[in-house]
């Protein structure tokens, strides 16, 4: 069964410029607005039947028969039930969740009293307003062939103006929307009465926001629509999550009393088959570093894509995926317009246009970031590769679900390394998959930025009493453990500006009259409903041709360094750069060819705590001589060369190698924690060890290690001794190493900004990125001489600590280190394991010498020592050296 069903139209254009798509070009060109695709409807006449066996009779329709774990919801939900309903990807949550409340109508409706249309029943919550148009259509299926009087819209930041004003007098019998619009919602003078009939609320991918600030505004939401209608039941929808029992107590929130509100969990009752394999290059070097493998395997890759009708490519980053989409449209020019390109940069309705040839079985194959890991319904695509180490099991398994996405079929992904040691990944995944080991998600702790912002919305949509939102507010999971003070400090915030914005009107947007707070300034109130939600938009600027349409959003640091004429590749496109007016960036195509792909900061994504336990009994295996699955064995003559002049860890084992060269002295340590953590790492040795004696480090890490280079030799054994590992004192440590204030003037600009703090601007005149981040620095200032103890620079630090470096996993790395083993290996020269940071560090440095004919340089003598290795001559097959 399609877990998201039905077909959605949308407008349409070409997504590359090869000529032979002018074939095509009629099929793609843009419409007016767009039109419901027709599907085949499949009446099922309910007058004279129990509901269930009617329901029944539309699965057997469409050749369906319904999961257990479906009807067990069913059943639950019309007990008055909520819960978490957690299966695969494409084994039928959808349906699980939809059909409670059309089985409740039919039953409480005697035929004869079906044909009024029903008031707004069911709140259908999806992270993506892209996901709305298909669930849409998947909800509305049932009720049409049904015979169910019942209206299915969509609400959210696409939604046409007509649709609105046509809300605002009615809503429909189910809404599907996002978590902003529904905020939007709660600002009308109206609120308390909107949802007077409303029965269920669903949350979609809820292991998508569960982890967010967005998360924490849909529980927010969820708290006010229980204090209006107390019997609300809900559910959320979730794959690929470790920690469900938290995931279903976050989303059901807690009692007055401060326990978790009673809810089930539904495990999906149909294990999905999952087959995770690797492309294996022919030969590899011993001294692997990260994009080693580049486009070799490009042949292999359109072998596997040919396999297939429909493929997806994943990529990790937006450039590797414009990357990989030129290098297939070289390799291949007959697939010109069936082969695609899709991430979050790109316009949206180019993203429309590729997802709806993929829907119609179209497009042979599309390149795409993480814009298509979730539920959008792909039914045609067999075939998954992923670029890269797929970093989690998490997203292995999401991604992996693209294909096969319906009940009983087999989803396959195949993993095309970067570099050899991402082979050690995949075995790794495949392994934590084996023992269904998923990574947990941790809900967002008390964000008083955007509680700030809530109680806004709140004071707009009715006024609130102070008293009694805090006990509403209490029954949301992020703030059950919500102190008074606290609450204090942000009635003083949204009334006053705090301590050191009082003296400025414009930040006094509630007014408390009698104990009752409510927004009666007319400029205050668009302002916030202009500015209501969590993202917070990037330093990006559009990218227009100069006689067309809006191609998609680059960084502004990319455009500042283009000269005019200047070539580059975007949106599968390779366009020449003309001027800049405002924050456009225009360009002409070019027929020229060209090298240079936008970069986009925050691109590169650390492994997760699972993979990397795994990744650590893959090396432990190896050092015990054993390799099992062809990703090991391709490996083993790297690993051996690695223990042969050095050592591979234990699980419970640091190894550290302290060797010598003309560039001085370096320390490679082997946590294998992933590269956010190894980067916290090597900042916090270097602090450590520089309060012994003075000495300055240049620092590289990946997911496997970090290095510490000096001039001088380091003290290692002195620092050791006194504490180098230690798990103590990272509060000061951590900030002290890191420069952790100026961080958190950075990470200020996100708070300021869903705070009310600064206004990002009107439609069409938005404040450009350098502006908002200057005001929230000068804010941030403020605070700190006028208002230190100010909660929000509380939060500020808080989230520096946990989201960018990543504080607890930190910590928790030093206590397993701690209680393990040290290890210190003086080697002659650099390890296969030490030559990837060797490389990272040598991508930074400025050099008229191109980075390959480095790295051959590097390698040159590594490669020879190799030769010389007694077991590298019998283990030399398959291997070669060089860039």
């Amino acid at each position: 069964m399609s877990e998201t069903g039905g077909r959605r139209g949308g407008s349409a254009l070409a997504v590359d410029l090869r000529r032979a798509r002018a074939a095509r070009r009629k099929e793609a060109q843009p419409v007016a607005a767009p039109k419901a695709r027709r599907r085949a409807r499949r009446v099922v006449e309910c007058a004279d039947q129990e509901p269930t066996e009617c329901v029944r009779e539309w699965f057997g329709r469409h050749e369906w028969e319904p999961f257990l774990f479906q009807e067990e919801v069913w059943r639950a939900y019309l007990a008055g039930e909520s819960g978490l309903i957690h299966a695969a990807t494409g084994t039928g949550k959808t349906y699980a969740a939809w059909m409670g409340p059309l089985l409740e109508w039919l039953r409480d409706y005697p035929a004869a009293s079906r044909r009024s249309s029903a008031p707004l029943t069911v709140l259908w919550i999806t992270p993506l307003r892209a996901l709305a148009g298909d669930t849409e259509a998947a909800l509305r299926a049932p009720v049409e062939d049904l015979g169910i009087p019942w209206s299915v819209e969509s609400r959210t930041g696409d939604t046409s103006a007509r649709i609105r004003a046509r809300q605002r007098e009615r809503l429909p019998s189910a809404l599907v929307t996002t978590p902003e619009s529904l905020s939007l919602l709660l600002t009308r003078d109206d609120a308390s009465t909107l949802f007077d009939h409303l029965q269920l609320v669903v949350v979609d991918e809820w292991h998508e926001l569960m982890a967010s600030k967005r998360g924490v505004q849909t529980e927010l939401c969820l708290a006010r629509l229980r204090r209006f209608r107390p019997g609300l039941r809900t559910l959320g929808l979730s794959a690929t999550l470790g920690n469900l029992d938290t995931a279903r107590d976050a989303l059901l929130g807690v009692g007055t009393g401060g326990e978790p509100r009673p809810g089930r969990i539904f495990q999906g009752l149909v294990p999905k088959a999952l087959e995770v394999d690797a492309l294996i290059p022919g030969t590899m070097e011993r001294f692997p570093w990260s994009g080693q493998i580049g486009l070799r395997l490009l042949p292999e890759v359109i072998r596997a894509i040919e396999e297939g009708e429909t493929s997806l490519v994943f990529t990790n980053t937006r450039a590797t995926a414009e990357i990989w989409f030129q290098a297939l449209l070289a390799a291949r020019p007959d697939w010109a317009g069936i082969l695609a390109l899709h991430h979050g940069s790109m316009d949206r309705a180019t993203r429309e246009w590729v997802e709806d040839g993929l829907r119609e079985g179209k497009l042979r194959c599309v390149v795409c970031t993480s814009t298509l890991d979730l539920g959008v319904d792909f039914t045609p695509v067999d075939r998954v590769l992923q670029v890269g180490s797929p970093k989690s099991v998490g997203r292995l398994i999401q991604r992996a679900g693209r294909s096969g996405h319906r009940p009983g079929a087999v989803s396959r992904l195949t993993c095309v390394p970067t570099n050899a040691l991402e082979l050690v990944d995949v075995a790794a995944a495949r392994a934590a998959l084996d023992a269904r080991e998923i990574e947990a998600r941790r809900p967002v702790e008390r964000p008083l930025d955007l509680l700030a912002q809530h109680a806004v919305t709140v004071a707009l949509g009715g006024g609130f009493r102070a008293d009694e939102l805090l006990a509403e507010v209490r029954t949301a999971w992020a703030y059950r453990g919500l102190r008074d003070d606290e609450w204090g400090w942000v009635l003083d915030f949204i009334t006053r500006g705090g301590t050191a914005l009082q003296s400025y009107p414009e930040y006094s947007k509630v007014v408390e009259r009698d104990g009752r707070y409510e927004v009666t300034g007319r400029m205050a109130a668009m302002r916030h409903r202009l500015s209501i939600g969590t993202i917070v938009s990037e330093s990006a600027m559009k990218v227009q041709l100069l006689r067309g349409r809006t191609i998609g959003t680059v960084e502004e640091n990319f455009i500042a360094r283009l000269r005019p004429g200047d070539v580059f590749t975007f949106a599968g496109r390779v366009l020449e750069f003309v001027r800049v007016r405002g924050m456009v960036a225009h360009v002409r195509r070019s027929t020229a060819k060209s090298n240079s792909v936008p970069h986009w900061s925050g691109a590169r994504m650390p492994i997760s705590p699972q993979l990397a336990a795994w990744i650590r009994v893959k090396l432990d295996e190896a050092r015990r001589g054993i390799y099992q699955g062809r990703e090991m064995e391709a490996v083993r003559g790297i690993l051996e060369l690695q223990a042969a002049w050095s050592r591979l860890p234990a699980p419970d084992e640091l190894l550290i190698e302290r060797v010598r060269t003309r560039e001085g002295h370096h320390l490679f340590f082997y946590p294998v924690e992933g590269r956010l953590v190894h980067e916290g790492l090597a900042a916090l040795f270097a602090y450590r060890m520089a309060q012994l004696r003075p000495i300055s480090f240049t620092l590289a890490a990946n997911d496997y290690g970090l290095e510490l280079l000096s001039a001088e030799g380091a003290p290692l054994d002195e620092s050791l001794e006194a504490g180098l590992l230690s798990s103590e004192h990272l509060l000061h440590d951590i900030p002290a190493s890191l420069n952790a204030a100026e961080l958190a003037r950075r990470q200020f600009r996100e708070i300021a900004r869903i705070a009310g703090l600064v206004f990002q601007g009107y439609p069409g005149a938005a404040k450009a990125v350098q502006q908002v981040q200057a005001s929230s620095e000068l804010i941030y200032d403020v605070f700190a001489r006028y208002d230190p103890d100010n909660l929000l620079l509380f939060q500020a630090h808080r989230e520096v600590m946990e989201r960018q470096l990543e504080q607890s996993r930190l910590g928790r790395a030093l206590e397993r280190i701690a209680g393990g083993s040290v290890t210190v290996v003086e080697v002659e020269r650099p390890t296969p394991l030490a030559f990837p940071l060797l490389v990272d560090r040598a991508r930074e440095q400025v050099t008229s010498e191109k980075l390959a004919d480095r790295i051959r340089r590097m390698a040159a003598p590594l490669e020879r020592a190799a030769e010389g290795t007694r077991f590298a001559r019998s283990a030399r097959r398959g291997f070669r050296s060089g860039g």
